[in-house]
């Protein structure tokens, strides 16, 4: 079992060239493809936005400026791409999955195309082994990152954020958080080749992360019938927030990659009250593998 097939949505945020870098990180492990993915606001979608009591020539200014700024903005991220991958050595560029299917080696692949980001992007997510979207702005809320929860909500498939600093490895000092719900068993499920690579893996419970469902016992016994040996490590929460302490604890563990499930509670309690999700997603330092 491997990763082969990587899907990673660019905006042409700052944090965007780390992603590249991770992603193409990840490939070269699994020799593997990335596609790299634009889409362009369409500036049709502008039009029933504009309310009524505008005129057509007001509608179609608006039509126009949206094509222009789209299209300005596709043109730095094609740059951005275009500039990695002139710089990336030992790596292809497929034109198309035929063509990766035939090359040896890690290779990338670009497309833009006009839409709706959170639907192309989680219709798209479907057909490759994971996502990897570049981390949220320091200045942006998690909530308005449409790429990373179209993936993590509409896929049915992992995604893993990259750091907003090129990681010096992935995979090798690997932490997956345990609290026995649905999320955290399909996330440990989806890192199940993660997993068999590692040097190192530490399972991280608490008491106050743990959700109804197998405590970590369970877990550490299915991973071994995968022959994968984790050590089960309870954390503690700093000042009673559960995701500074989860992740404090991946940082003393020295941990390249966090795997955990997205949300146990809902979305939008977590996005109001904060929670451990929202947590990891804005001050997480190294790569993070999720599902939902």
């Amino acid at each position: 079992m491997a990763y082969r097939r990587l899907l990673l949505p660019l905006t042409g945020t700052a944090a965007g060239e780390a992603a590249l870098a991770t992603a193409l990180m990840v490939a070269r492990i699994w020799n593997a493809h990335v596609h790299c993915l634009h889409v362009r606001v369409d500036a049709r979608d502008v039009a029933p936005l504009a309310g009524e009591g505008l005129s057509g020539a007001m509608i179609e200014e608006m039509m126009a400026a949206t094509e222009r700024e789209s299209g300005d903005r596709a043109g730095r991220v094609r740059a951005l791409f275009d500039r990695f991958a002139g710089t990336s050595g030992g790596v292809s560029i497929a034109d198309s999955a035929e063509t990766a299917l035939k090359t040896d080696g890690p290779t990338l692949s670009f497309e833009s195309i006009a839409g709706r980001e959170e639907d192309v992007v989680a219709q798209q997510s479907r057909l490759y082994d994971m996502a990897v979207v570049p981390h949220p702005e320091a200045d942006e809320d998690v909530s308005s990152s449409d790429a990373l929860h179209a993936v993590l909500f509409d896929s049915g498939r992992p995604v893993l954020i990259a750091p907003r600093q090129v990681p010096r490895a992935i995979g090798t000092r690997v932490c997956c958080a345990w609290n026995g719900s649905a999320e955290s068993a399909a996330a440990i499920a989806a890192a199940l080749p993660w997993l068999h690579r590692a040097e190192a893996v530490r399972l991280l419970y608490a008491d106050e992360y743990q959700r109804r469902g197998p405590k970590v016992e369970g877990i550490r016994s299915y991973l071994r019938w995968h022959e994968i040996e984790a050590e089960p490590v309870m954390f503690k929460p700093m000042t009673k927030d559960v995701g500074a302490g989860l992740l404090g604890a991946a940082r003393d563990f020295q941990a390249d990659l966090l795997c955990m499930g997205a949300y146990s509670h809902s979305r939008l309690r977590q996005l109001i009250l904060g929670g451990v999700t929202r947590h990891i997603l804005e001050n997480s330092d190294m790569p993070v593998l999720m599902c939902r």
